[in-house]
């Protein structure tokens, strides 16, 4: 198992260049090749910053992705129509910038589920010559697709949500082959959805598809497990947070409800949890880790600008300290910093000061 005390957990700012360039793309106003060389670089861009942050794990910064989660839909036939309004519906909250409600679309798998292309090949294979880090790959959780199916446009060619679900663990677990043939060492599984289920709207919501909490995270589990399967020397994480678009959140609430039932249950390595602020509860549910897992604790928020300090951290990662050993511990930050092409609003000096920091944090606690 992989044992960096510096992480990351995926997404960063996409440069302005690579915005234009993927509006240019979508007109028919630019050739792909040229679009390519843009992205290219993009990507090379994302690894020196991480790098002279000196962070142990880097990522390509999901430059390539409209959404952490698009390259499923991206990649896979059978989805129908989708824009970017797929991954980010749902009522974003912050307390200075205002509410940000996003209707739910007209999204539906209508037909069955082929890979045209894998989903993240060549993200992997293009940072690996380019980096002597650390490189994570990050893949959606297959239960983060629930949302597209509809009882209606979606029978045909799944008769139930659970028949269409165990398709993408299917696609996905195909995935994970691939990059670990490839020669990947370190993979995370994107779970922000569990989380959601502290609030009532989105267990509601889970329910309305036949699938109350206990059942839903029971499902969910064993898909991502599907996922995960059985590779010695490779190291899986798994992210869970509460929402993260253009700086909003979606719940608040602590790990207390998730715990016992998650953390023993999943075949991860590192469980990656956001703890930024006081949403996401206190380190009591620490005790439900397993003595085979890391908790990588997302401290540092990708939100707002405030700096935080290496005095700061360690006393948090100390008081972490009281309920898992210091050295099952990691710092990161609590999510990606562009989970979507959106982006959160702080700038990209701001988002390489967080990294700095995380990486001088871990050198003064674990040396």
């Amino acid at each position: 198992m992989i044992e960096a005390h510096s992480d990351v957990v995926g997404s960063l700012l996409r440069p302005q260049e690579l915005l234009d360039a993927q509006e240019q793309l979508a007109a028919g106003r630019l050739p792909i090749a040229e679009f390519k060389r843009i992205e290219d670089e993009a990507v090379d861009g994302a690894l020196r910053l991480q790098e002279e942050a000196g962070l142990d794990v880097v990522t390509d910064g999901e430059m390539r992705r409209l959404s952490f989660q698009s390259q499923m839909t991206s990649a896979v036939e059978g989805f129908g129509e989708w824009d970017l309004d797929a991954f980010m519906w749902g009522e974003w909250h912050h307390d200075d910038l205002g509410e940000m409600n996003v209707e739910r679309p007209p999204i539906a798998v209508v037909d069955t589920l082929s890979r045209k292309h894998f989903l993240s090949g060549e993200e992997f294979t293009y940072a690996r010559n380019r980096t002597d880090r650390i490189i994570k790959v990050t893949l959606p959780s297959p239960s983060l697709f629930a949302n597209f199916w509809d009882e209606e446009r979606s029978a045909r060619a799944y008769p139930s949500a659970q028949d269409f679900l165990g398709d993408v663990a299917r696609i996905l677990r195909s995935e994970v082959d691939e990059l670990v043939r490839l020669g990947a060492t370190y993979i995370q599984i994107d779970a922000p959805q569990y989380p959601l289920l502290v609030d009532p709207t989105y267990r509601d919501f889970y329910a309305s598809r036949g699938w109350p909490a206990e059942r839903w995270l029971e499902l969910g589990v064993e898909l991502d497990n599907i996922v995960i399967g059985n590779h010695p020397g490779v190291t899986f994480s798994f992210h869970l947070c509460r929402g993260n678009q253009a700086s909003r959140w979606l719940v608040e609430g602590g790990y207390d409800w998730l715990a016992e039932r998650l953390f023993p249950r999943v075949k991860a390595d590192r469980l990656m949890l956001e703890y930024d602020d006081e949403r996401s509860g206190t380190f009591e549910p620490l005790r439900a880790v397993p003595d085979d897992k890391m908790v990588v604790l997302g401290l540092v928020t990708t939100k707002t600008p405030r700096h935080e300090t290496v005095d700061e951290l360690a006393a948090r990662i100390k008081e972490a300290a009281r309920y898992l050993e210091l050295e099952r511990l990691a710092l990161s930050t609590q999510c990606g910093f562009a989970t979507s092409i959106v982006g959160n609003s702080i700038s990209l000096d701001d988002e390489k000061g967080k990294l700095k920091t995380i990486s001088e944090t871990a050198a003064r606690v674990w040396g």
